[in-house]
């Protein structure tokens, strides 16, 4: 975020290259979050605008911060959001979401912090494995909030995480095996037929290991889905 955001977006252009959302992902949950995350998430607003994209995402920590209650925390996330969303208006920029941590992944918590403020530059960055690694039906979790999701990250989940930690973690930073090869893969269908029925026009992004063939594989797999 210190870089030229101008050089960056010349270079993108080049190769006809456009980002679909930035990662502000400075939890938002922990105390730090107030001195720390509202100014890198308002920087990360700034650096979109300025290479022409539209989604900015955010989300919790990992762990719940020890020494604050869920009811705290909760307080600090619905001031981060006022400060936040106070730019975003600004900037004309979507506000995402994601669900990815311990208040993100329970569909309770989600709704509250969807719910702190009626704007509509918040939004939710619905992610098929997070949701999945943390004990959640991802076509269930996806359909409450239908209305609200903006961008998805589309993971699969392979047998042996899913055997080691579903339910014990809330979030894993790309899948291992490609799109459609795990234990996912039923999930990721269901949730794809959900947004076509609710005529979602955003962005399907993958997020799987760079290994040879896994990437064409995923793009092969989903591009079927979504034609079916």
């Amino acid at each position: 975020l210190h870089s030229d955001p101008l050089k960056l977006k010349s270079y993108l252009d080049s190769l006809g290259l456009k980002v679909s959302e930035l990662d502000a992902a400075y939890p938002m949950s922990c105390p730090e979050g107030q001195y720390r995350g509202i100014g890198y998430t308002i920087r990360t607003i700034q650096f979109a605008k300025a290479i022409g994209c539209p989604c900015v995402d955010t989300t919790d920590g990992g762990r719940k911060p020890e020494g604050y209650t869920d009811q705290e925390v909760m307080v600090l996330m619905k001031q981060y959001y006022r400060v936040v969303l106070d730019w975003a208006q600004r900037y004309d920029m979507i506000i995402n979401v994601e669900s990815h941590g311990p208040y993100t992944t329970d569909p309770d918590t989600m709704e509250q912090i969807l719910s702190f403020y009626d704007s509509p530059y918040l939004r939710m960055n619905f992610d098929t494995g997070n949701t999945f690694i943390a004990g959640q039906d991802p076509v269930k979790f996806l359909r409450r909030f239908r209305d609200k999701v903006s961008h998805c990250h589309i993971k699969d989940v392979s047998e042996e995480l899913a055997e080691a930690v579903r339910g014990g973690q809330t979030g894993i930073a790309s899948s291992v095996v490609s799109i459609g090869e795990g234990v996912n893969a039923e999930n990721i269908a269901g949730c794809i037929e959900l947004l076509k029925e609710i005529g979602f026009d955003g962005v399907l992004s993958i997020e799987c290991e760079a290994a040879p063939g896994k990437i064409e594989q995923s793009i092969e797999w989903l591009r079927k889905e979504i034609a079916r």
